[in-house]
């Protein structure tokens, strides 16, 4: 059970505070509860409803009337209005609500949805993602759920491994890359994501996933001689171990290209070796892949 002050909803939901204390006032919607020092906090069942009262708004429906339905009617009518493709807040708002109540049936048909008006990589990139950084701010504020976290990300992990292995057959001669994360690193959504655009875009993709020892990486890179390798740094390895572990990939893998990416290699001042970049976001990523794909040969 979550305990998120108004701050928090203003934040999760993208409603103003003093607009979520007129609802509050007005209609009843939210019941918080007082501390001792008589703040108003709120738990995951205001949030949730709070979640689908903005999406039935944003589509022109009255606060009067949204405020009037049950939960099951105000879910049964998100559902029958989240059919804008390009509405992503919108979109990401009936998600955060799916996983609120564990309704993986609705979180399931939610990714189906998008994925079939935007395309696999564009419903990554403009709902999955922003989801993804909205449960971030739950986890910053304590309130998160890991039971609800894991639901959501298993999810991702199954739609993209079925993504991946829809793709068609790249050949050897493609342009080669080798994905791999740190010793003890599990947060495995952004690299398997990357592995997924590669593969699309052509490119063959050696992926090694969670936990490979950065020493193994000298045999690996012996044996498939790729043209770059890329991880990605969330929880490992230590903040002030960052640079030593960049030097330590970069002397494994030779002169290769070496793509780190994550939050932990996005430190102001951090000193990388010439061979080794950081792209800031995802579409950075994609932009870098496109800078290394070969110029056709003329005819």
């Amino acid at each position: 059970m979550g305990h998120f002050s108004i701050s928090d909803l203003e934040q999760l939901s993208g409603i103003k505070a003093h607009t979520i204390r007129m609802w509050e006032q007005r209609y009843g919607l939210l019941r918080p509860v007082r501390t001792a020092t008589n703040i108003r906090m709120y738990c995951n069942d205001d949030l949730r409803r709070l979640l689908n009262v903005s999406t039935l708004c944003a589509r022109g429906k009255r606060i009067s009337q949204v405020a009037s339905l049950s939960d099951a009617e105000m879910q049964e009518a998100v559902l029958a209005c989240c059919n804008d493709a390009h509405d992503y807040h919108q979109q990401v708002n009936a998600l955060l609500a799916a996983m609120l109540s564990f309704d993986e049936q609705q979180l399931n048909h939610l990714f189906n949805e998008a994925a079939a008006w935007l395309g696999f990589e564009k419903m990554m990139l403009y709902v999955a993602y922003p989801l993804l950084q909205r449960i971030g701010l739950m986890w910053l504020a304590g309130t998160m759920n890991p039971a609800q976290e894991h639901l959501l990300t298993h999810l991702l992990r199954q739609k993209l491994l079925a993504a991946t292995d829809a793709l068609p057959g790249v050949p050897l001669s493609a342009r080669r890359w080798v994905l791999f994360l740190p010793a003890n690193e599990l947060h495995e959504l952004a690299l398997l994501f990357m592995n997924y655009t590669l593969r699309a875009r052509g490119q063959h993709t050696l992926y090694l996933g969670q936990n490979l020892p950065v020493e193994e990486l000298g045999v690996v890179c012996d044996t498939y001689l790729p043209d770059a390798v890329v991880t990605v740094l969330t929880s490992q390895p230590e903040r002030s171990r960052v640079a030593e572990f960049a030097r330590e990939v970069s002397a494994h893998c030779g002169n290769k290209l070496v793509v780190l990416y994550g939050p932990l290699a996005r430190q102001e001042g951090l000193e990388l070796p010439a061979n080794c970049v950081s792209p800031q976001l995802m579409t950075d990523f994609l932009a870098l892949v496109g800078e290394q794909e070969p110029e056709p040969v003329a005819a």
